[in-house]
């Protein structure tokens, strides 16, 4: 046999190389191999940079520096399943960083994440890629690329898990995500109520604890609480709170039991069960402050509903809310606070607070504890609206200074509710009048101050609430509460403009207070809002009339109107028509100015002059607004001769009846002719002595610069009053009174003008003669002695209001003006009809003096207009 020969082993091919074992301690080395084509080598460096995110922050954000991100994106799709795997672990442990946050987004890989959620691939890839997605949809913008691409379906599959990690994980993410609405609306089509509420079920409390969390808030929407109760999803949290081995999650079920108690189906099922009672009774008895908040929190959320109210009154839910009001923490006190303001809406529960419940609130309203102050304000506000017996109930606990003390607060709302009590209270008067002594005017001063508009709209309620007398009036004015006042009219929020309007509505009762409003420019505001169509409202109209009833010139002038309330006292002028928004010159500007030829300005005054009087050599004549006139005296001297002869004397006064008295002007005429000579001759004398005192005012810079200007003086007008008191206002009949007194006042304006002669009654002439002799517009009314519809109608208008006769005056057009007044209508006196009891009459002062025209007949129709 021969000799057997070694086989000798073949070498490699020289194209392959030998295979090498590297031991690397550089982190960059390792991220250099994630290049590689060979699977084993990026298997086994995803292990390594997987251990090495895991050890901490500094080490995410190395791998973040050396670039390892990137080439790791490319590895999630890779077709090897360990690759595939390894690279999705480092990414559920990278995505907490949040610069590896920030890239990821801009590298759009959460497609390639949320492909890794498919059923086919392993546990531990469901792992973390959800852990990845749970990290990343912390952020809106992440929330939004997992929402439009698919993630929210795969994710609630993964609920159903068998790993509690994917569990876990998988309703953190759904939790982020449920926070915007459109995520909620999906939740609901893909039917996601029944695998959360499997997730109470669960051994592990954080999982329990995130399942709750989102409940609570896709319970919000009234769909989800009915797949809720009819998932059995009520029972489910009954148990929980039942369950004192699960106190840790008392206040989540009860917040989102609170949400389903909004629904009246879920409400009417938890109360039949029994389920309300031992809400009510774990609420009560619970030792834990934000079990007790949440309870009353459920409470407030369900007593929004009415039908819920009536549920809670009859399970008197009342007196565990006054128990909740006891407790030592704060937020348990606001909660319960909130509560009884939704309860309020109930009669029943009002009614019940009003021996307790109340009490409490006033002693929560001195609370250190601001939040607390203003939810104990908030429900006195609720519990005292429309409820004097609450109001008072406030009042006897010593809550007037409470509130007064609350208006200072540092919390807009605790203002705000404070001035809604206070208000609430000044609608009873022996209320209101305990708050003005508790100097309510000058704790409203900060309020009105304020720079909120709610603050500012209560605190112009509330002032419009008390200053409803004199003296609360004169306090506000006194301490500087009406500039604040004036300047809420400027504010762009209509409830505010319509406050203070109505504010300044009551504040213009009494005339110093008006006069105060108009000089801080409240008249010109109001007169701005009611010229635009979107500011002006009742109230700001009822403001500006109101103060325009305190400068009756102006309200004339604009409206064309003053009626029977509107007294016409000295100083009072007739400008002419003005167009909304013009400014109506002073008394003093207008007697200044040259005469034009603008019509002449009609002034009412009886007060005499207060000047020295003239030396012998200057009572020839008198001195006019100023400037030296010819004649004045002349025609004063004819104006009394004419006074005297066309007019009675007033008849002596006498103790027999009224009905013995003259009732018009024939009689006072023809009787008692010797006294009537003896007291013309007085009031002749009286009349002179009249024209010797009264000399017109002197110019600024004129005369002595000492002297206070004075309006023209008009003895004639003077006489005119003097003469209707005497002889006109003894007459018992209302009827003969506007009679006699048209006929006096036509007498004095030129007598009776027949329609047809009216063209040929030269009053202008008349007119511009007074106003050059006068060297002035302004004409004092006494001084025309040929006027026509205009003139007489304010003549009339001004010694009715002297005597009491009640009438009004309508400017028209063309000059015409008139009276009307409102007479008894005798043939329906004591009977009960459709005609009212009293008539409306147009007083005829130029065709036919004293008779008196139907307001809606053809007659007054031809006497305004033709």
């Amino acid at each position: 046999m021969g000799k057997k020969i070694k086989k000798e082993s073949e070498p490699p091919p020289k194209d392959v190389f030998d295979p090498l074992t590297i031991e690397s301690k550089k982190a960059a080395t390792v991220v250099l191999m994630l290049n590689s084509p060979e699977e084993e080598i990026l298997a086994k460096a995803c292990e390594a940079i997987y251990r090495f995110a895991l050890k901490g922050e500094e080490n995410k954000a190395t791998l973040l520096e050396l670039g390892a991100v990137e080439p790791l994106t490319k590895l999630l799709n890779h077709e090897d399943k360990i690759v595939r795997r390894n690279a999705t672990m480092i990414f559920g442990i990278l995505a907490s960083n949040n610069d590896v946050k920030k890239l990821l987004r801009e590298l759009d890989v959460m497609n390639s994440v949320i492909a890794r959620l498919a059923a086919e691939e392993e546990v531990v890839i469901h792992e973390f890629a959800s852990l990845c997605l749970a990290n990343m949809s912390a952020e809106y913008t992440s929330k939004v690329q997992i929402f439009e691409q698919g993630g929210l379906e795969p994710l609630i599959r993964l609920l159903s898990s068998p790993d509690p990690d994917v569990k876990k994980n998988s309703i953190q993410c759904i939790y982020n995500l449920v926070q915007d609405f459109q995520c909620q609306a999906t939740l609901q089509e893909l039917n996601a109520i029944p695998p959360v509420l499997d997730l109470l079920k669960s051994e592990y409390p954080i999982i329990q604890l995130l399942a709750l969390k989102t409940l609570d808030v896709i319970t919000n929407d009234k769909e989800c609480r009915a797949m809720l109760r009819h998932s059995q999803g009520v029972d489910h949290l009954i148990k929980i709170l039942e369950t004192k081995e699960l106190s840790d999650l008392h206040i989540e079920a009860l917040s989102v039991l609170a949400n389903c108690l909004e629904d009246m189906d879920t409400m009417v099922m938890i109360q039949q069960t029994g389920g309300l009672k031992k809400l009510l009774s774990f609420a009560e008895n619970s030792t834990i402050p934000d079990i007790q908040k949440n309870a009353a929190r459920a409470i407030t959320k369900a007593a929004y509903d009415p039908e819920n109210r009536k549920l809670f009154h009859e399970q008197e839910v009342e007196k565990c809310l006054v128990t909740l009001l006891g407790s030592e923490n704060d937020g348990t006190k606001i909660a319960a606070s909130q509560a009884i303001s939704a309860m309020c809406e109930n009669s029943g529960s009002k009614e019940f607070f009003n021996n307790q419940g109340i009490p409490q609130l006033i002693q929560l309203l001195k609370s250190d504890n601001e939040e607390v102050r203003e939810a104990s304000a908030f429900a006195l506000a609720n519990l005292t609206t429309c409820n004097p017996a609450n109001a008072n109930a406030a009042a006897e606990g010593d809550g007037i200074d409470a509130l007064i003390n609350a208006l200072s607060s540092k919390r807009d709302g605790a203002i705000a509710n404070a001035a809604t009590v206070l208000t609430n209270m000044a609608m009873q008067e022996s209320l209101r009048l305990s708050i003005q002594s508790h100097d309510v005017m000058h704790a409203l001063l900060s309020p009105l101050h304020s720079a909120n508009t709610v603050v500012q709209s209560k605190a112009a309620l509330t002032v419009a609430a008390t200053a409803c007398d004199v003296e609360a009036r004169t306090e506000l004015r006194n301490s500087g509460g009406l500039e604040p006042l004036v300047e809420l009219l400027h504010s762009k929020n209509d409830e505010v403009r319509r406050h203070a309007s109505w504010a300044i509505t009551v504040c213009a009762s009494d005339e110093p207070t008006a006069a105060e409003l108009c000089r801080l420019g409240a008249l010109d505001i109001l007169e701005e809002i009611n010229l635009s169509v979107s500011r002006k409202n009742k109230f700001s109209e009822a403001a500006h009339n109101k103060l325009l009833n305190h400068h009756l010139s102006l309200k004339y002038s604009q409206t064309g109107y003053l009626s029977s309330s509107n007294i016409i006292t000295d100083g009072v002028y007739d400008y002419g028509r003005i167009n909304p928004g013009t400014k109506l010159l002073p008394l003093k500007d207008l007697c200044l100015q040259e005469p034009s030829d603008q019509r002449a300005i009609l002034l009412v005054n009886s007060k005499s002059d207060a000047s020295p009087t003239p030396s012998t050599e200057d009572k020839s004549s008198d001195v006019g607004y100023g400037r030296s006139i010819s004649s004045s005296s002349s025609l004063r001297r004819a104006s009394k001769e004419k006074t005297n002869a066309g007019f009675g004397s007033p008849t002596e006064e006498k103790s027999e009846p009224t009905s013995g008295r003259n009732t018009a002007l024939s009689k006072s005429a023809t009787k008692e002719k010797g006294s009537r000579k003896g007291r013309v001759k007085k009031e002749e004398e009286k009349v002179k002595e009249e024209e010797e005192v009264a000399v017109a005012p002197k110019l600024t810079g004129e005369g002595s610069p000492d002297k206070e200007w004075l309006p023209p003086s008009d003895p004639d007008f003077c006489v005119y009053v003097y003469e209707v008191t005497r002889s006109i206002l003894p007459i018992t009949s209302i009827k003969e009174q506007v009679e006699v007194l048209a006929k006096y006042v036509a007498e004095k304006m030129g007598g009776k003008i027949p329609k047809e002669k009216l063209h040929d009654f030269s009053w202008e002439l008349h007119i511009s003669e007074l106003k050059f002799q006068l060297k002035s517009n302004v004409v004092p009314i006494g001084l025309i002695k040929k006027g026509i519809f205009y003139h007489r109608a304010l003549l009339f208008k001004a010694l009715a209001d002297r005597i009491g006769i009640g009438c009004s005056l309508v400017r028209g057009e063309y000059g015409r003006a008139w009276n009307e007044v409102k007479l008894m209508n005798e043939s329906r006196k004591g009977v009960i009809g459709a005609l009212p009891p009293q008539e409306t009459y147009i007083v005829d002062l130029m065709f036919h003096p004293g008779a008196l025209i139907k307001l809606r007949s053809r007659e007054a129709d031809l006497y305004r207009f033709l």
